[in-house]
């Protein structure tokens, strides 16, 4: 995990943590749609100096082929890997070189994989996602990805564009906070990235409707407010004033609204790991990543 430097005031939430990246991981498929994330892994590796890791699994379904298939397959990847480096050095000619790593198995086991053996902080990956049944889905690739890791993902969605202003520069986070776990786990990270990049922040909270129609418990908006505020570190050094917000609704509607608001180059949330407690926490981070027009940053709850 990152390297942090954390106190917490139990009375009021408070975390008083940054957040240091040393090592990000960028996994790509090499398609058009994965590649477009190439920028945002290299601006975040520059812009803390960390070092860049390029990772390629080749999946089961190539299992099948001849050796003279496999040979073909990895003469395309050090290809396919030659290009992806020398995009990366043409978008930060000043970043180290990027580590090449290369994997067999299933994509999402073999990024929890080289996540661990590499002491990675931060994984990022693209995906286009695709309609079918009247909803939105992501890769499955994708999904996994989220639903496992034990360290951020930052994710570029199917509806980012791709003009200069979308190449990993951010001028204005929304952080979303349910106050659980995950959300506190994901404080410090909204936190340095607003450092940082001496961006815009804005933190939410959204009552939820119970299917009764009902809104749940949690006190009202001025007492939520202070709560958000009291997230966030006395000695913040932020560029502008963070903004607090408290809106009831369908969390992940209202989050998508705040960051068009906004105009956010980037969105915060506490990703909770497979549980059947936890399925209105991950359809509401399934449904911003899908249908956000920014990147989503997510982080599980610290062990």
């Amino acid at each position: 995990m990152p390297a942090t430097s954390k106190k917490l005031d139990k009375s009021q939430d408070r975390i008083t943590a940054r957040v240091r990246l040393r090592r990000i991981l960028f996994a790509t498929d090499f398609s058009t749609s994965a590649n477009l994330a190439m920028p945002f892994a290299a601006k975040l590796a520059d812009s803390f100096g960390a070092r860049l890791f390029l990772l390629n699994v080749l999946e089961p379904s190539n299992y099948a082929l001849p050796p003279i298939g496999w040979q073909g397959l990895e003469v395309a990847r050090d290809e396919e890997f030659n290009a992806l480096v020398q995009s990366v050095q043409h978008e930060r000619p000043g970043l180290l070189s990027p580590q090449i790593l290369k994997s067999e198995g299933i994509v999402w086991s073999e990024v929890v994989e080289a996540v661990r053996k590499n002491d990675i902080d931060l994984v990022v990956i693209g995906t286009r996602g695709r309609t079918g049944l009247g909803r939105a889905f992501l890769g499955s690739q994708a999904e996994e990805i989220l639903r496992h890791s034990k360290v951020p993902v930052y994710t570029i969605g199917p509806n980012i564009g791709t003009p200069a202003s979308q190449r990993g520069y951010l001028r204005s986070i929304v952080f979303a906070t349910d106050f659980g776990p995950a959300s506190l786990a994901a404080t410090p990270y909204a936190v340095s990235l607003a450092e940082e990049f001496a961006t815009r922040l804005a933190l939410v909270h959204v009552f939820a409707k119970h299917e009764h129609g009902d809104y749940a418990p949690g006190g009202n908006a001025a007492d939520c407010e202070r709560r958000l505020e009291a997230m966030l570190p006395t000695d913040a050094k932020f560029w502008a004033d963070p903004t607090f917000i408290v809106e009831h609704g369908e969390p992940w509607k209202k989050i998508l609204e705040i960051a068009q608001k906004k105009d956010a180059n980037l969105i915060v949330l506490g990703a909770y790991p497979p549980s059947p407690t936890v399925v209105g926490a991950r359809n509401t981070v399934h449904n911003v990543i899908t249908h956000a027009h920014c990147p989503v940053l997510t982080v599980p709850p610290q062990n």
